[in-house]
């Protein structure tokens, strides 16, 4: 029987930051890991195996047991709604989902558009605010759609607020506050309990430890 433990990880920054915990909760992870290229690497004296997807990605594989853990925003999970359980909150890569638009803008009585690449966060948001929007799906360069013509809102990440600023955009509303989670695939986490727990309470007080010292 395998004894590794897969863990689905965001290609980027949340990588970076995730790795720092897991080497400050005593994992041993060897330094080329850092700027391997590989989409697979296996740590095999802590039984490891580390997948790397796109960000979208982590809580797809987790959901269909190719990874029993993975790291995915909040943001995803709010977006994606799937099978998963949230077992942790790392408290890295802190940002939030925002409402934003070009300055002294009204929404439009007919048909006003709202551009994301969260479809699903943005329409629930604006049926909570009694508004009937047509939300039109981005994969990137949201804050093009209000320079163009294309939408009059976006839902967007909003990490310092400086790429909306410098797009001449400005913040209409907060939807939610995002950090990266660790997530569980269901299955995994009943049949690999003990190992999957040994990680929530290795990482938890590196987690506390880092927000006092913020």
């Amino acid at each position: 029987m395998n004894s590794f433990l897969t863990i689905a990880m965001p290609k980027g920054r949340i990588f970076e930051e995730a790795l720092e915990l897991l080497r400050k909760a005593d994992f041993r992870l060897p330094p080329e890991f850092d700027d391997s290229r590989k989409l697979m690497l296996e740590v095999e004296q802590e039984n490891l195996r580390f997948m790397l997807a796109k960000p979208m990605d982590v809580v797809t594989y987790v959901e269909h047991g190719v990874a029993d853990i993975g790291i995915a925003g909040k943001d995803v999970m709010l977006e994606e709604d799937r099978d998963v359980y949230e077992l942790l909150d790392l408290k890295i890569s802190a940002c939030y989902l925002a409402v934003a638009g070009l300055p002294d803008t009204q929404l439009s009585d007919v048909a006003p558009k709202v551009a994301s690449k969260y479809p699903n966060v943005a329409s629930s948001y604006f049926r909570e605010q009694g508004e009937q929007v047509e939300i039109i799906k981005l994969n990137g360069s949201i804050e093009l759609a209000p320079l163009i013509g294309l939408a009059e809102r976006i839902v967007d990440i909003v990490s310092t607020g400086q790429t909306l600023k410098e797009n001449g955009l400005v913040e209409y509303g907060r939807i939610a506050e995002v950090t990266s989670r660790l997530i569980a695939n269901p299955v995994s986490y009943r049949l690999k309990e003990k190992r999957i727990t040994e990680i929530v309470e290795r990482l938890t007080p590196v987690i506390e430890s880092l927000a006092e010292n913020k």
